[in-house]
């Protein structure tokens, strides 16, 4: 039986910490204090009321605007407090509650923040992976082991030697912000997996810069942030890689 109740919480849970993820990927990069000053508008510099941090419904009710200044506030705030919210409450639903659910947790949270940042300044900061990485190998040592359980070792050495090859052959084609979270995704998914993660993130960034550049929004050699990409090339490796395959193989069965 589905546990709504619980669901719901997950999803507040998620809204709440997501607007925290837009802080700490906003701040940590241009080497700023998370906790202070107080949130604030940008452009006015005026602090934010209570009622103007309610995740997602405070973008609504001010119609998408500063209640100072009326300058336009970044849809990007309200995008990952909902899409964080949701795939708390997602994760729930397909792990269920076990300690696979922590690391499902973790994972999203990692990667909201590596989403934030890297669409704001196209980087990927140390400090963020090296808070996560320890939490992460912990898990996946201890209470939440892959099968075999070196598989997290081999597959963190797989996404840092593959990322970095390639860097290497296409002379900065990755960056190593790129190549270090890999290495972390690798720890998370095995080496199968992370190589199924590097598939798809290629795969969503051909497609979608193919119909930017299609509709005029992408100009031909100019950089694009891979981050994006290898969040949902690594959500879709994590949560259906498994059924992917089995899917795939099927075909020639």
């Amino acid at each position: 039986m589905v546990d709504w109740l619980f669901i719901g919480y997950l999803f507040i849970f998620g809204l709440t910490f997501g607007s925290f993820f837009n802080v700490v990927g906003l701040r940590v990069p241009a080497g700023e204090s998370i906790v202070a000053p107080r949130s604030h508008c940008t452009t006015c510099e005026r602090d934010l009321s209570t009622r103007e941090l309610i995740p997602v419904f405070s973008y609504l009710f001010q119609k998408g605007k500063c209640r100072g200044c009326g300058t336009k506030i970044s849809p990007l705030y309200p995008f990952v407090e909902l899409a964080t919210g949701l795939s708390f409450s997602g994760a729930y639903m397909l792990l269920g509650w076990s300690y696979e659910l922590i690391v499902a947790l973790l994972l999203i949270s990692l990667l909201a923040i590596i989403y934030v940042s890297d669409i704001r300044y196209m980087l990927i900061p140390d400090k963020i992976l090296l808070f996560f990485t320890p939490l992460f190998l912990l898990l996946r040592l201890t209470a939440a082991p892959l099968d075999p359980w070196w598989s997290s070792l081999v597959g963190a050495a797989v996404g840092f030697g593959l990322l970095l090859l390639i860097a290497v052959i296409s002379r900065g084609g990755m960056g190593g912000g790129d190549i270090k979270l890999f290495a972390v995704l690798g720890l998370i998914l095995g080496w199968h997996d992370v190589l199924l993660a590097f598939f798809f993130s290629c795969l969503y960034g051909t497609i979608i810069a193919g119909i930017g550049m299609a509709a005029g929004k992408v100009k031909r050699k100019k950089p694009i942030p891979f981050g994006p990409f290898i969040v949902l090339g690594a959500l879709t490796a994590y949560f259906y890689g498994n059924s992917l395959v089995q899917w795939y193989i099927g075909l020639f069965l």
